[in-house]
């Protein structure tokens, strides 16, 4: 599996670097939600939340810790901000390769979709 965020990880495709580690990739969504709209990605493949295996259970808290740590980092942390992970088409899924959304800088809905 080759997608857009692969590609992005290994430098294929320029992307707006906020965080990077060994195990995860963050840049700014260049089609942002909202003010603030980071996508954390893992440097392992793995489609979507729903096939993570027992053994990536540290990956996932680890991409929710860098999540949170950038929500600081980027001011959002006063008046709040939102994580996503969304699962499949409709779950709005548009990229096959699990990510969290960090969103901020204004006042989010419920319901979401």
């Amino acid at each position: 599996m080759s997608t857009l965020f692969t590609k992005i990880i290994n430098r294929e495709i320029p992307a707006r670097i906020a965080y990077e580690d060994d195990r995860v990739l963050a840049f700014h969504d260049v089609n942002p939600q909202a003010p603030v709209h980071v996508l954390v990605v893992p440097k392992k493949e793995i489609a979507r939340v729903a096939e993570t295996q027992p053994e990536d259970e540290a990956l996932l808290g680890h991409l929710i810790f860098v999540a949170q740590t950038l929500a600081k980092d980027l001011g959002l942390n006063e008046t709040g901000f939102r994580i996503v992970i969304n699962n499949g088409r409709d779950g709005g899924e548009s990229v096959p390769h699990l990510h969290v959304h960090v969103l901020g800088g204004r006042a989010m809905a419920w319901p979401p979709g």
